[in-house]
């Protein structure tokens, strides 16, 4: 029930910080180009592979602390249900460069961010 509870407060947590900058995000640079969803998927990327890598460093936190933080925060800030919707909807618009930018870019660069995560901390680490 710990694990449950962990994943649910970290998802709650997650969903409400993807609001807000995606907002902030929507703000700055407009609605035209689904630019929030795509920083945050990279972003959430990045933090998984900071994660992995202190964890694999650093030990494992308590069971409920590592799903608090990936399955939870991550899974509830992340968000490529949303990231579909918003591929499907440039096509739809006829938006094709901004639709395969959009997919092609929200993949690459989030692999990217896990591995410079990665990186970053084993470089830290030693």
């Amino acid at each position: 029930m710990e694990t449950v509870l962990a994943i649910a407060a970290g998802g709650a947590l997650g969903s409400v910080l993807r609001h807000f900058l995606n907002n902030a995000v929507v703000a700055v640079a407009g609605p035209n180009f689904p630019l929030g969803i795509f920083i945050i998927n990279i972003l959430g990327s990045f933090i998984m592979g900071v994660f992995v890598a202190c964890f694999a460093h650093f030990g494992d936190p308590r069971p409920s602390v590592k799903v608090f933080l990936t399955t939870g925060i991550l899974g509830g800030f992340t968000t490529f249900s949303t990231f579909s919707l918003d591929a499907v909807m440039l096509f739809e618009r006829g938006s094709y460069g901004a639709a395969s930018f959009y997919i092609i870019g929200s993949v690459g660069f989030a692999l990217a961010g896990l591995c410079i995560g990665q990186i970053l901390v084993r470089t830290v680490a030693g």
